[in-house]
C-alpha cells in the first residue's frame, strides 16, 4: 500500500522499518489505542541476512499465539576452535530457527491486526523536527507528520543518524542459505554449530532448518577479504560449498557506545537502529523485540502527554527501561566479547569442560538467565582474572 493517500494527516505514531522493532512497536502503540503507520522501505515478505535463531528470551517476547513456521529445534550445540577440538553439548534451550522473512511478515501482520496501517515499499529519505510533530519525507516525495516517531530502520538507520547514534563496535557478518540434501539435513537436524573463527572475534555458525543450512561468519569490519576467505573455508570444511546458494549476502551489526542517544525530541530509536546488539554473540532479535514493545508503549505515553515535562519524563522512561535492561547485557557480553578476543582458547575450554558455564548458557539460551548471569560464575570470573579483565 503506497503512503501518498495519507500525507495530509497527522498520525499518533509512525514507526520506520518492520522488522521486529519496528513490527513490536507499531503493535504496542497501536493496542494503546494510538493511530499508527508502520513504514517499510521493502516489500513485505522481504530477505534479511540473519541467522533466525530465536533464543529463550525471543521466545518469550513474541504475541501470544504468534502463526510461525519453526523450521528446527535445537537440542545440541557443537563447538569448535578454528575447524579443531569439536565437542558436542547436549542443550535444554530449545533455540528455534526460522526465516527471518516469515518472523518479520508474522509480526507485521500482527501489528495490522491491532490496528496499524502498514504501508511497505515506502522508503524513507529525511526527517524533519517540527513544533509538536515529526515529519518523514518518503522516496515518492510524500511528507508524513506524526507526534511521535519510532525509528527502527535497521543498523544502517537514518533515523539513528539524525538522532546521533554513535558505535563502539561493527562487524561485517557474511551469510549463505545453502539448500541440502537429506543426509545433511539428517546430520545437522536438532544440532546447530558455533566454531570460533581465525580472525580476532570472528566466529562462523551453521543453524539447520530442515532442507535449508543457514550458515555464516562475522569478524570486525575493515577485514573484508579475509573475512570472504574465512567464509570460503568454512563451507568447504563442513561441506557446505558444493550447491548453489538460495541467498548470498553480507551486512554490518553495530554495537551502540554506552552514552549514544536513544532519543531526541519526539524520536525513539528501537532495535538495530538504535546500535542494540550483543557484542559478542551478535544476536539481535531479543534486543528488538523488546526496545521496540517499549519504544511502542513509551511513544503512546508521549501521545497522550499534556505538557513537555510530561512528555520528557515517558521519553526518559524508555530510555531507563533500555539502559537498565539491555544496556547492562550489552556491558556484560562486552566483557565476555574482550576476553573472546584475547583468548578465544580459554572461551572454548570454560564451555566445553567446565559445566557450570555451559550449564549457565544454555540458561541463557533457554531465557531463564541473562549474559550478566553467565559472567556471574566463578569459573567465568576466573577466566576474566586470568585475561586480566576484571576490574
Amino acid at each position: 500500500m503506497g503512503v501518498e493517500q495519507f500525507a495530509s494527516d497527522t498520525w499518533d505514531v509512525v514507526v520506520v522499518g518492520a522488522g521486529p522493532a519496528g513490527a513490536s512497536a507499531a503493535r504496542a502503540a497501536a493496542a494503546a489505542g494510538c493511530r499508527v503507520l508502520l513504514l517499510e522501505r521493502a516489500a513485505i515478505p522481504r530477505y534479511k541476512t540473519c541467522g533466525g535463531g530465536l533464543i529463550g528470551c525471543s521466545q518469550h517476547h513474541l504475541p501470544e499465539g504468534l502463526p510461525l513456521t519453526v523450521r528446527d529445534e535445537i537440542d545440541a550445540v557443537t563447538f569448535g576452535l578454528r575447524g579443531r577440538r569439536e565437542r558436542t553439548m547436549r542443550s535444554a534451550g530449545r533455540c528455534k530457527m526460522v526465516f527471518r522473512d516469515e518472523l518479520d511478515a508474522a509480526l507485521t501482520r500482527a501489528a495490522a491486526s491491532a490496528g496499524a496501517l502498514v504501508a511497505d515499499r515506502t522508503p524513507v529519505l529525511a526527517v524533519e523536527d517540527g513544533h509538536g510533530t515529526v515529519t518523514v519525507r518518503t522516496a515518492a516525495g510524500a511528507r508524513v507528520r506524526a507526534r511521535v516517531l519510532v525509528g527502527a530502520d535497521g543498523s544502517a538507520s537514518r533515523i539513528g543518524r539524525h538522532v546521533g547514534v554513535r558505535c563502539e563496535q561493527v562487524d561485517l557478518a557474511l551469510e549463505v542459505e545453502v539448500p541440502v540434501g537429506p543426509r545433511t539435513a539428517d546430520r545437522w537436524r536438532g544440532r546447530m554449530l558455533m566454531e570460533w573463527g581465525p580472525l580476532p572475534g570472528s566466529f562462523g555458525w551453521v543453524f539447520p532448518k530442515g532442507d535449508i543450512c543457514t550458515a555464516g561468519v562475522v569478524a570486525a569490519k575493515g577485514r573484508g577479504e579475509d573475512t570472504k576467505s574465512y567464509l570460503r573455508e568454512f563451507l568447504r570444511r563442513h561441506g557446505l560449498d558444493e550447491r548453489v546458494p538460495v541467498h548470498d549476502t553480507g551486512h554490518l551489526t553495530r554495537c551502540r557506545r554506552p552514552d549514544s542517544p536513544l532519543a531526541r525530541g519526539r524520536v525513539l530509536l528501537a532495535g538495530d537502529a538504535a546500535g542494540l546488539c550483543d557484542p559478542w554473540s551478535r544476536e539481535g532479535i531479543s534486543f528488538a523485540l523488546r526496545s521496540g514493545a517499549w519504544a511502542g508503549e513509551a511513544a503512546a505515553r508521549m501521545v497522550r502527554a499534556h505538557d513537555e515535562a510530561e512528555l520528557r519524563r515517558a521519553r526518559g522512561a524508555y530510555t531507563a527501561a533500555v539502559m537498565t535492561t539491555l544496556g547492562a547485557e550489552m556491558r556484560a557480553s562486552r566483557r565476555i566479547m574482550d576476553l573472546f578476543t584475547r583468548r578465544p582458547g580459554l572461551v572454548h575450554t570454560a564451555l566445553t569442560s567446565v559445566p557450570p558455564v555451559w550449564q549457565r548458557l544454555d540458561s541463557y539460551l533457554a531465557g531463564t538467565a541473562t549474559i550478566p548471569d553467565v559472567l556471574g560464575t566463578r569459573p567465568a570470573r576466573a577466566a576474566l582474572a586470568v585475561a586480566g579483565l576484571l576490574p
